[in-house]
């Protein structure tokens, strides 16, 4: 098995290729880990999403942290890890240009909203908004790619 490190060119051409990921957030020193769909756009990646645990905690701690895989022949693997900052794009003045944005990358895959705008059966909260669009600020990135 070889071992090798991804160039920032080759990073980026698997983040915009893929559109699932792995987001790491934490709280009070609790980290916390789900798969998320994302659209990658210039230096973010733009996603959707109901409110819930993730938003909530990126909220509180907007450092974190994505992880986008792929599998390669026998037991190859090439991975992508983004540090990025989480910036929500809610829907009032002076974010109309940045959502409007979020939506556009989005909308260009099918089915885009259907896994972030799915929950469990728990109702939503009052007064709470009932979608969010954010987007994750690439602030580093690194990968690398084993091959046999």
């Amino acid at each position: 098995m070889l071992v090798r490190t991804l160039s920032a060119l080759e990073c980026t051409k698997i983040l915009t290729t893929n559109r699932v990921g792995h987001l790491a957030c934490a709280k009070d020193g609790q980290p916390y880990v789900v798969p998320f769909h994302y659209a990658h756009s210039d230096a973010h990646l733009y996603a959707f999403s109901m409110p819930g645990k993730k938003i909530e905690w990126m909220r509180a701690n907007p450092l974190v942290c994505v992880q986008v895989d792929e599998h390669g022949q026998g037991r190859g693997w090439r991975s992508v890890v983004v540090d990025g900052r989480y910036e929500e794009l809610p829907d009032r003045i002076g974010h109309k240009l940045q959502r409007d944005h979020a939506w556009s990358v989005l909308s260009k895959h099918s089915d885009w909203w259907e896994p972030g705008a799915l929950k469990p059966a728990v109702p939503p909260t009052a007064g709470s908004a009932p979608h969010v669009f954010f987007r994750l600020l690439i602030e580093k990135v690194s990968g690398r790619e084993a091959s046999e």
